[in-house]
C-alpha cells in the first residue's frame, strides 16, 4: 500500500488535477492520497492559500469579503467545471467558504489556522467529487473524523502519538481510494491547527506512518532531488549523472533540508524515520521517472563519495574574544541564559580557546532585539572584543560516502581555498557524514558551485 502525496505545483487547475489523477489510477497500490491547496497557474498567479490568508485578515477586520470569497471558490470551481462538475454539486464549496467567518474560534491565531487550513480541506472534498463523479470508488477523510490530534501553536502543530493509534483503526476498502487533505490537524479541545508552511509533506508522512504503508511518494514539479541548486550549478558536465540523486538516506536529506533543499519538508521526515517507510520523490508531469528513493541508514551503499552541496544565506553571527575564556567557569551558560530569556535560539556555536562564535537564524531576530542581546552579553560577560556579523552563510556539504574518505575535509577545503574563500566557520558532525562551512554570505553561491564542480563535475575536452 502506498500513500501518496501532490503539492499545490501539481493541482493547480483541472489538467494538472487530471494528470494527479491519472498518475492514482495507475497503481491499485495508492490508496491513500494527500492534497494541497491549489498554487499558482502562472508566476503572476495568487495560491489559494495566500488568498485564504486575505480573506482571513479582512474577516478580523471586519470588512466586506464577497469579492475574495468569489475569487477563491471560482478557482475550484474552474477546476470542477473541467471535470463536469455541475454549479449545484460544488455549492458546498462556497456554502463552507462563506461560513468561516461565522464559526467561533478561541483567537485570531486560531481563526487564521482555520481558513488557512481550508485550502486543502476543500481541495480533498472537490478531488473525492470528481473521483467519484468517473466512477472511482472514493472517500473524503478529514483530520477530524481519522483523528488527526496535535498539539502547540495554532500555525505551528505538532502531531500527537495517539493519531497514530486512531489512524491505525481506519478501514480501507478493497479497491476504494481515500482522499485526505494535508497541512493540518485538530487540537484536543475540537479547533483546526496547522503545520507550519509546506507541512502537506508533514501530512503524508503521517499518514505513511499510521497506515503502516510501504512506501511514501511525494509528486512535486521536479525530476527527485538534485545534488546542488540547479540555479546556482548552471549546466555543469556530470560524471555518472549525480546531478539528480538516485538514493539518499533519511539523515542526509535532514542535514541538506536544514541548509536549503527546498524539495522536502525537513519535519516531514520524523514520521517515517519513526516508521521505517521509504521515500519516493517523484515529478507529477514525468511520473515515469525513476525520481529520488530515501531509505533507512542500515544496508545503505552510497554511490558518491558526497551526496549533495547546498548553502543557506539567512543567519548572523555573533563573535566573541576574551583571553583565558577557557579558564572561566559558567561563562557560556551565562550567554545561553541571555538568549533564553530573550526566547532567541541559536544555531551552533563553534569555539576556541578565547574565541566563541554564535550563529543565530534571522528569522528570530530583529535590529532591536539584536542591540538588547549585545547589550546585555557585554555588560554581563565583558568580552575584550564583540562583533556583530551580518554577512554569514552556512554551506552544508553531505554524504554517507564521507565516513570512509579521510581526505574529503582537505578537498574541500584545498579547492576553497584556490579560489581565495576563506571560511569562517568548520564544523564536521559526529556521523562524518556532513561538513558545514561558514562563509560571507557574497561567496555561498560560488562555493557551492566549487565543491560540486569539485566532486561531480569534469572539464569539457576541446581536445
Amino acid at each position: 500500500m502506498k500513500v501518496v502525496k501532490f503539492g499545490g505545483s501539481s493541482l493547480t487547475d483541472g489538467q494538472n488535477v487530471e494528470q494527479a489523477l491519472n498518475i492514482v489510477l495507475s497503481d491499485p497500490e495508492r490508496r491513500a492520497i494527500v492534497v494541497s491547496a491549489p498554487g499558482k497557474r502562472s508566476d503572476d498567479d495568487i495560491k489559494i492559500t495566500d488568498l485564504l490568508i486575505k480573506y482571513a485578515g479582512m474577516t478580523l477586520k471586519s470588512e466586506d469579503t464577497n469579492e475574495i470569497v468569489q475569487n477563491i471558490f471560482m478557482r475550484y470551481q474552474e477546476i470542477g467545471h473541467y471535470f463536469g462538475l455541475s454549479d449545484q454539486e460544488l455549492k458546498v464549496i462556497k456554502d463552507i467558504l462563506l461560513a468561516l467567518p461565522n464559526q467561533t474560534y478561541p483567537n485570531s491565531s486560531y481563526l487564521m489556522a482555520a481558513f488557512k487550513a481550508h485550502g486543502e480541506r476543500l481541495n480533498a472534498r472537490l478531488i473525492a467529487m470528481i473521483l467519484q463523479h468517473q466512477g472511482v470508488k472514493s472517500r473524503f477523510l478529514d483530520p477530524t473524523e481519522a483523528g488527526l490530534i496535535v498539539t502547540g501553536q495554532p500555525n505551528d502543530a505538532l502531531v500527537n502519538p495517539e493519531s497514530y493509534l486512531n489512524l491505525d483503526q481506519i478501514k480501507i476498502a478493497t479497491g476504494e481510494r481515500i482522499i485526505f487533505p494535508g497541512f493540518f490537524g485538530i487540537t484536543p479541545s475540537g479547533n483546526i491547527a496547522t503545520f507550519s508552511r509546506g507541512g502537506s509533506d508533514i501530512t503524508g508522512a503521517i499518514l505513511a506512518r499510521g497506515f503502516h504503508a510501504d512506501m511514501y511518494e511525494n509528486f512535486t514539479d521536479v525530476n527527485g532531488i538534485f545534488a546542488a541548486n540547479p540555479h546556482i550549478v548552471d549546466n555543469p558536465h556530470i560524471v555518472d549523472n549525480p546531478q539528480s540523486i538516485k538514493k539518499m538516506t533519511y539523515r542526509e536529506m535532514r542535514e541538506l533540508s536544514y541548509a536549503g533543499f527546498s524539495v522536502f519538508h525537513d519535519e516531514a521526515l520524523i514520521p517515517v524515520i519513526q516508521g521505517q517507510i521509504p521515500i519516493n520523490v517523484k515529478n507529477t508531469h514525468e511520473p515515469d521517472q525513476p525520481g529520488t528513493i530515501i531509505v533507512p541508514e542500515k544496508d545503505f551503499v552510497p554511490d558518491n563519495i558526497i551526496t549533495g552541496v547546498t548553502s543557506q544565506k539567512h543567519f548572523s553571527a555573533l563573535y566573541l574574544h576574551k583571553y583565558l575564556l577557557n579558564k572561566e567557569a559558567g561563562f557560556t551558560l551565562r550567554i545561553l541564559q541571555i538568549l533564553y530569556k530573550h526566547n532567541v535560539p541559536y544555531e551552533h556555536m563553534p569555539s576556541g580557546i578565547d574565541d566563541i562564535t554564535i550563529i543565530f537564524n534571522n528569522d528570530f531576530l530583529n535590529d532591536q532585539l539584536i542591540d538588547q542581546i549585545c547589550n546585555e552579553i557585554q555588560a554581563t560577560i565583558n568580552p575584550d572584543q564583540l562583533e556583530w556579523i551580518d554577512d554569514y552563510a552556512i554551506i552544508m556539504v553531505v554524504g554517507e560516502g564521507m565516513k570512509k574518505y579521510h581526505v574529503v575535509s582537505r578537498q574541500i577545503l584545498d579547492s576553497l581555498g584556490d579560489h581565495d574563500i576563506s571560511p569562517r566557520m568548520i564544523n564536521q558532525g559526529a556521523s562524518q557524514i556532513s561538513m558545514m562551512i561558514g562563509t560571507k554570505k557574497e561567496k555561498a553561491d560560488e562555493a557551492v558551485k566549487i565543491i560540486y564542480h569539485q566532486f561531480f563535475a569534469k572539464e569539457e575536452n576541446h581536445g
